[in-house]
């Protein structure tokens, strides 16, 4: 029995990128976070954080493209693509924790301002700025998938809290009202509540099985039973292997079990084209035997 790995090649390379982008973005977060330390500021500290959570979303992205690439085994029949929402759901908790401290740090700030460096700030944010459009013009040319694409959008939501940062330095400089760096960074920990919440949303939707984003369990059962010598559609189920890869199964009432071959291939080939569900799992029926309910 082979397992389809038609894929690899565009994986690999997805991989390669966001490696190479986490590592930059990772990089830059030690360098903001000490200049952040030593400058207090808070809005560098809170940058730097983010920045982190773009890291870690990177990388569960290059473990998704890994684990998509793992071969099935008799122990782990589906592979090992649930691994990216375990992963991605320990980030997320993690990244809670990161965040109740910077809220915590900011009202302590609000209550006892220290002074902050606004030249640094600025500089520092700037050159954040000027890394996260780079990150970004990496993501969007080379091949992208699911993961790249929810990267990305963490990359986006750092490049505007490096703007956030800036003006926070601009402010201190012309005018010296120091509150503005606690107060952008309570901003900037709401964008990171925001994608955070967002991903674990995503991650306990997955683990519960639920029927993948994106994808309507009643459209695809009224597409599938429209289709020639289909009668009806019943027991359906839509699940993830991973964030990537959507499974199905169904009970399909047909006309003439002596088609089911030629229907077979059809129903596989619209759910591949139409939705990207790879692994279908299909039952052929007749009418009469079809078990109904004495309500029905």
């Amino acid at each position: 029995m082979k397992h389809p790995n038609h894929q690899q090649p565009h994986l690999h390379n997805s991989q390669n990128g966001l490696y190479f982008a986490a590592s930059i973005t990772l990089i830059y977060a030690a360098i903001e976070a000490s200049v952040g330390w030593w400058a207090n500021s808070l809005a560098l500290l809170s940058d730097a954080g983010h920045m982190l959570t773009d890291t870690s979303a990177l990388l569960i992205a290059a473990l998704g493209a890994w684990l998509a690439q793992r071969r099935p085994t008799p122990r782990h029949s589906y592979g090992l693509g649930r691994a990216e929402f375990l992963a991605a759901l320990i980030n997320g908790l993690l990244i809670l924790v990161m965040a109740s401290i910077v809220i915590i740090n900011a009202i302590e700030r609000l209550q006892q301002p220290l002074p902050v460096q606004g030249e640094i700030v600025s500089t520092v944010a700037f050159i954040g700025l000027a890394l996260n459009v780079l990150v970004l013009y990496l993501l969007g040319h080379s091949e992208t998938d699911l993961n790249q694409r929810a990267a990305a959008l963490h990359v986006l939501s750092d490049l505007l809290a490096s703007i956030v940062a800036i003006l926070s330095g601009l402010v201190i400089i012309f005018t010296g009202w120091t509150l503005i760096d606690p107060l952008l960074s309570l901003l900037i920990v709401a964008f990171i509540l925001y994608s955070t919440l967002r991903l674990l949303r995503e991650v306990l939707h997955g683990l519960m099985e639920g029927v993948p984003l994106g994808l309507s369990l009643t459209a695809i059962g009224t597409e599938m039973a429209a289709r020639p010598g289909v009668l009806s559609v019943h027991d359906l189920h839509i699940w993830s292997l991973s964030s990537q890869r959507f499974a199905l199964s169904a009970h399909v009432v047909l006309l003439d079990l002596n088609q089911w071959d030629n229907i077979l291939d059809d129903l596989r080939h619209m759910l591949l084209e139409q939705y990207g569900i790879d692994h279908v799992t299909l039952q052929p029926e007749t009418p009469a035997s079809v078990v109904r309910s004495p309500s029905c």
